[in-house]
Order: structure tokens, then sequence, then C-alpha cells
């Protein structure tokens, strides 16, 4: 039964991926009103996040911002489904980077490299880096619970020569990489809120104290590997652009947690600069307040 779900549904995505991109946006338009007006996904929750963060806005000013997320949102969504078809002279067209010079002199640094960036923009078009990579990349990430769409996730991404890794088996296989002297580019998305549970590590993000994510820096300390974080702009309409920056290319020699405070306080920036881009259906603070009850020993 699921393998049928999963042709049909398929299916549909695949003849939604052929659509020219003008026809694809007025589909966003649609599914904008229809997301937001009608079924109202996650509103509230977004509301809450915005009056979190911005209390000093006002609720017109913090609406504005509302409606702008849900439009971007939708764009969102079918670019990921655009995703199975789109060409890679069209990906490098849409999806540029900036200054590739900086992770080619990372590359020089034989050393394995991280990537860190938030939900922010569209983090799916990232796969386009491949292209322009010497070493190989991967994604970390969280396989999905059907293997089935587990599988068209996996597939679409190796289109441009990506690899995805389990979160589980993220230190198991780049050691081993690292023992055969491959060097690889691994892409965190580092701003999800972890399983709450005691010793975690607590930060200040958009003015909360959240429980914040430690793989990416523990890792790169475990295994001397370079860190550098990914600022994902949005032109326009169907356009973006990644600036790479270096977070540490010591890292056995940064005090612990400052390489993710500077993650943080990049993704902060961000933020603030244009806050409607950022993935506010997320609940990044709901353990706000509760740290008390999981303190760091």
């Amino acid at each position: 039964m699921k393998y049928i779900l999963f042709i049909i549904v398929y299916a549909l995505l695949w003849c939604v991926s052929i659509l020219p991109f003008r026809v694809l946006y007025l589909l966003s338009d649609f599914f904008y009103f229809l997301v937001y007006k009608v079924i109202k996904y996650r509103v509230k929750t977004v509301r809450y996040n915005l009056e979190l963060t911005f209390p000093q806005l006002s609720f017109a000013e913090r609406k504005e911002i509302e409606k702008k997320f849900y439009a971007h949102l939708c764009d969102m969504f079918l670019e990921m489904i655009k995703t199975i078809t789109i060409s890679p002279k069209e990906l490098e067209k849409r999806f540029a980077f900036s200054n590739l010079e900086l992770i080619e002199e990372y590359e020089k640094k034989q050393k394995s490299i991280i990537l860190m960036l938030p939900h922010y923009g569209n983090w799916e078009w990232i796969v386009g880096l491949n292209k322009f990579l010497d070493f190989k990349g991967f994604g970390i990430y969280k396989p999905l619970k059907n293997k089935y769409f587990d599988k068209l996730v996996r597939d679409i991404r190796s289109r441009f020569n990506a690899e995805l890794i389990s979160t589980h088996d993220t230190t198991g296989v780049i050691r081993e990489n690292q023992s055969k002297g491959f060097y690889g580019t691994y892409l965190f998305l580092s701003d999800q809120t972890p399983v709450l549970r005691p010793n975690l590590h607590w930060e200040l993000f958009m003015g909360v104290e959240v429980p914040v994510h430690m793989g990416a820096e523990g890792l790169a300390r475990k295994l001397n590997m370079n860190i550098l974080y990914i600022k994902i702009d949005k032109v326009k309409r169907g356009y973006y652009q990644a600036t790479f920056s270096e977070i540490t290319d010591d890292i056995r020699n940064e005090p612990k947690y400052k390489p993710t405070r500077i993650f943080l306080d990049r993704v902060e920036a961000q933020i603030k600069a244009a806050p409607e881009y950022y993935f506010w259906t997320h609940k990044r603070w709901k353990y706000k307040g509760q740290k008390e009850q999981y303190e760091t020993k």
C-alpha cells in the first residue's frame, strides 16, 4: 500500500516539477491562499515565534513579515519539487555562489570541511555546490520513516553528486573517510532543536535561551575539520545567492562553544535583515524557560 501511494504521489510531483517556473509560481500563489488563508498551517506557531523574537515590532509589522514568510514558504515548497527535474544549467543560473575562491582555498588546506547553514532562503538548492567542489560533497540528514520517499530524497540529491549520510551514521562515515585519507565537504543544517535531555548546551538565540546542537562543532574538534558558514540570500523570486565565510580554520585552538556562537550570531544577522526568509513554522523556541530543569553539568 505504501508503495502504491508513493507511485501516485511521485507521479504528481514529477508532473508539477516539469512545469515552467512562471506556471510554478502561479501555483505557488494559489498554495499561499490555501495554506495561509484557508488551512492556516501553523499560523499560531509563526505568530508566537515572531512575537517572541521581535517584541519591539508592532502587530502590523509582524503581520507583514508573516505574510511574506508564507509566500516564500510556498515558493520554496514548489522549488523543492522542481529539483526533481531541474537541469544543472538552470540550477546554476538560479542559485549562484559569490565567492567560490574561499572554499577552493579551504580545500587546499587538505582538511575536510564542515559547512554550517540555517533553514533560511532555499537550503535545498545548495546541492548545486557539488559541481564546483574538488572534495566529495555530503549532506547530513534525518532519514524519512517511509523508505520509498526517503529513497526519493536521496535520488534527487544524488543527481547533483551529493551523498546523504544519516545523522546516526555521520561520525562513523567521516572517521572512515578520514582514515582512508579521503577529504569531504559535509553540510550541516545546524539550527534545529535538539531532543531535550540533561547536559545540553544552551545559548541565546534571537534573545531567547535555547538548547543548541553541538554536532558540527563536536565533530570538527574530534576530527580536526575546518568550518565555513553559508549565507543564502534571496535575490528575487526564484533566484538565490550563497556566500561563504570563515568560522574557523584552527578548531583545536578555539574556545569551546565559540564556533557555535559565531554560527548563531550570523544566523541572527540574516534573520534581522530579512526575517521573512527564515523557517518560522519550526518550533525553535519551544523549550523557552526550561533550562533549569536540564541544566548543563
